[in-house]
């Protein structure tokens, strides 16, 4: 395989919106991926069979699941301090109450459609029990499972992930450059109109003497085509070209999840205000937060592993960065929010799925006529 600049290309060659002479804002990490986050990885297993008229049960299928590590397999019983936020409750997070009750979660965190989300979150625990078997018995089994729906391409209700799928996305799940756009959970996923689904990206933020990591990914599936826009550029209305071609009536159930992580260290309600800024980052592209739109966010930082385990009976201590300079990573959430989008529209391909079904990719040589290719010197 050819090496490719991680900041510009996937590991497989496909472009990254860096490619293009995209004015983004903030220092990405070297791989510009959510993974920069030293200790946190992602996995994916893709599900592409068949082509022509639905059968439920057989295809054509187009679907996956994605598995996020907050920690290395070894050590996923370590609990993360976490907040999260619901933009608009359209969809679903498992897990989300605990983290709500007492700022922390455990074990990896999945995303697939809306029809397996309950496959992946039992599958999740199926490995704990498999491979970290005292976990189920420290903690409650309450893992995180999120979904957006790919009905449009997929045989949604003919159930086609499995627990082993789960277990070969955790089980792949690497540190460093990894793919982007029509992978994973992402597989069947449109955003405005064009292919979109997994996309990632991070900025580095320094305080007080030391370089912290703010990496996001996102499962994007939401908006109409109009509303697209690219660093202020509302290109949407005029981008007509090229159409989806829709042979079987398309149902408005568009959605948003995104997982940022961090190792700068914060308690869980400063994790909760991060991800009320992800909303921002997802404005930024011409998300509005739609009724049919389930936008949820977690985030979580990799920080304080003993004060977030504690043990009865002792004090815990733990560090926190204050209130009062948290904004350089409120900027942090929203640009690696708003790139991790356009990194899954960029690194795409053209898909066909059920039914004929077709959902374009955003255009590159668009890209490069409105943008321009980026000086390959400069990072």
């Amino acid at each position: 395989m050819t090496k490719h600049h991680p900041h510009r290309h996937t590991p497989s060659g496909l472009p990254r919106a860096r490619h293009y002479a995209i004015p983004f804002e903030g220092r990405p990490g070297k791989n510009n991926a959510i993974t920069d986050v030293p200790g946190v990885s992602v996995g994916y297993t893709t599900l592409i069979e068949g082509d022509g008229p639905l059968h439920i049960g057989k295809g054509p299928v187009r679907t996956g699941v994605t598995a996020i590590l907050p920690r290395p397999h070894a050590k996923l019983d370590i609990p993360v301090f976490a907040g999260l936020f619901s933009g608009n409750g359209n969809g679903e997070m498992t897990g989300s109450h605990i983290i709500a009750e007492i700022g922390a979660f455990n074990f990896p965190i999945t995303i697939t459609n809306t029809h397996s989300c309950g496959v992946t979150r039992d599958g999740t625990i199926r490995w704990m029990g498999e491979h970290l078997p005292q976990s189920l018995d420290a903690t409650w089994g309450l893992p995180v499972a999120a979904e957006t729906y790919d009905g449009f391409l997929n045989d949604i209700n003919g159930h086609h992930v499995t627990a082993a799928h789960v277990a070969e996305a955790i089980d792949s799940a690497i540190e460093g450059p990894i793919e982007e756009g029509s992978i994973g959970g992402g597989t069947g996923m449109i955003t405005f109109g064009f292919k979109a689904g997994s996309g990632t990206a991070s900025r580095l933020v320094e305080w007080a003497g030391e370089v912290f990591t703010v990496g996001s990914f996102v499962q994007s599936n939401f908006g109409p085509r109009r509303n697209l826009t690219i660093r202020g550029r509302r290109v949407g209305a005029d981008l007509v070209e090229p159409r989806m071609i829709e042979r079987t009536e398309r149902r408005e159930k568009s959605s948003i999840i995104a997982v940022v992580a961090t190792d700068a260290p914060f308690m869980p309600h400063q994790l909760e205000r991060l991800a009320r800024r992800v909303p921002l980052g997802i404005a930024w592209t011409g998300g509005l937060g739609y009724h049919s739109s389930g936008d949820i966010f977690l985030a979580f930082s990799t920080a304080n592993p003993q004060a977030a385990i504690g043990k009865r009976g002792q004090l815990v201590e733990a560090r926190y960065i204050p209130d009062a300079d948290m904004d350089p990573f409120f900027d942090a959430v929203a640009a690696s929010i708003e790139e991790a989008i356009l990194n899954a529209l960029v690194a795409n391909r053209d898909m066909t799925g059920r039914d004929g079904n077709f959902v374009p990719a955003l255009p590159h040589a668009w890209l490069e006529e409105t943008f321009g290719i980026a000086d390959p010197a400069v990072e």
